[in-house]
């Protein structure tokens, strides 16, 4: 399996709309506490990812749009089968609706 490279947030071509969030997933852990090495069949799928682009927001039922909790850069987390995976320019994303988010963590 290939390595994820970091994409710069400019570099970034994928535009969400409405309440969505696009994050990319930090990188699943390759050692265990104790310094053993996994396999990447064993490795757990990562629950949380840091924001790299978010929609203008959900527009409400008197046409205003309703402001996103999460910005661009926050490091947030989400259910283990949240949202859809996608591939844009060799790296991988997951674009998650506001609601599917379950937190952020905290600077």
């Amino acid at each position: 399996m290939a390595k994820k490279t970091e994409a710069a947030p400019a570099q970034l071509t994928l535009k969400p709309l409405d309440d969505r969030v696009v994050v990319q997933p930090t990188e699943a852990e390759e050692k265990t506490s104790g310094g053993i090495l996994l396999p990447s069949a064993a490795q757990q799928k990562p629950q949380q990812g840091k924001v790299v682009a978010v929609g203008p927001g959900k527009l409400s039922d008197a046409g205003t749009r309703l402001t996103l909790a999460v910005a661009v850069g926050d490091i947030v987390l989400y259910g283990k089968y949240s949202g859809s995976d996608v591939e844009v320019n060799g790296s991988e994303f997951k674009i998650l609706r506001e609601g599917e988010i379950l937190g952020k963590l905290a600077k």
